[in-house]
């Protein structure tokens, strides 16, 4: 008989972040039904759990990173807040992103010619192709070219090459901590084409906002178009989290879609967060944010 797998996040069948200092003084917890698959890879510690009532789960040093009930909200924001900020995106590039998330949602643009994903742990990948299948149908995909290394020796070798560039990262914490930096933007901005865009990853307003604020200080000092959206998702800390969306051309509006060919009828099949209405809505702040981000 297999021995049962345990993992030390979980205790009497829930699990909790609580040794992130990220967030201090709150953990979100998840009631688990079964631990999946538990692993020490070459960069961190790496969990999967079946919930009760979120799915699988993927958890990384013992944070969240997705869950098969709210994954979309994250994943379609992310990628199409960029994707649709770029006249004519033919090539596209996700650093880090290992789940395929961000790779899926990439490929519903029929623009999309290559998918390029470079994410430095492979047993990322491998794990979520076995625990998160719905994510991960997306390395099937003809268009999709893998790389397993560094992103910033990956970006040092590209330049002038990918049309947008979006960052799936985990907190600035270890080894995603040069991911919120400003040489990392300056390798992404040379590794875009003449009107290229990016996303990152950037935090949640009511946890991180000294965080935000210097990341959107830096990325103006390098694109000439630097702004902060968000999207709501139960399962990130305190339910929200923030995305960096910068455009090389200082004409771009990223706060609307410069172009929205998708059909009702494919946005209804297809998307369950994502809408153009989502889009412009999700650059509009609360009050204390827009202050501090959008009023200098």
């Amino acid at each position: 008989m297999a021995q049962e797998l345990t993992h030390p996040s979980i205790k009497d069948g829930w699990f909790a972040e609580i040794s992130n200092t990220m967030w201090p003084g709150q953990a979100m917890s998840i009631k688990v039904e079964k631990v999946l698959h538990v692993e020490q890879s070459k960069y961190q510690d790496v969990l999967v759990f079946k919930s009760t009532d979120y799915g699988n789960v993927l958890v990384l040093d013992n944070c969240i990173q997705v869950t098969e009930r709210d994954e979309f909200a994250y994943q379609e924001m992310i990628t199409h807040l960029a994707l649709n900020s770029h006249p004519n995106p033919k090539k596209a590039l996700v650093i880090g992103g290992g789940d395929g998330g961000v790779l899926r949602e990439i490929l519903k643009h029929e623009l999309i010619e290559e998918a390029w994903l470079c994410d430095i742990d492979e047993t990322v990948i491998e794990v979520s192709k076995k625990f998160l299948p719905e994510m991960s149908k997306s390395y099937n995909d003809p268009r999709v070219k893998v790389h397993i290394g560094d992103g910033f020796k990956f970006l040092a070798e590209y330049k002038n090459q990918f049309d947008v560039i979006i960052t799936d990262s985990s907190d600035p914490e270890g080894p995603a901590e040069s991911l919120f930096q400003k040489p990392y933007f300056q390798l992404l901005n040379d590794a875009l084409t003449e009107k290229g865009v990016i996303t990152t990853q950037a935090e949640n307003i009511y946890l991180h906002m000294p965080i935000i604020s210097k990341l959107k200080k830096d990325c103006k000092t390098i694109f000439p178009v630097a702004e902060y959206a968000y999207t709501m998702i139960p399962t990130y800390p305190s339910g929200s989290i923030g995305f960096m969306v910068c455009s090389k051309d200082a004409n771009a509006n990223v706060k609307k879609p410069v172009r929205f060919e998708w059909t009702d009828k494919f946005v209804d099949e297809n998307l369950k967060y994502y809408t153009k209405e989502i889009h412009e809505a999700s650059f509009v702040l609360p009050n204390f944010a827009d202050k501090i981000l959008n009023k200098d």
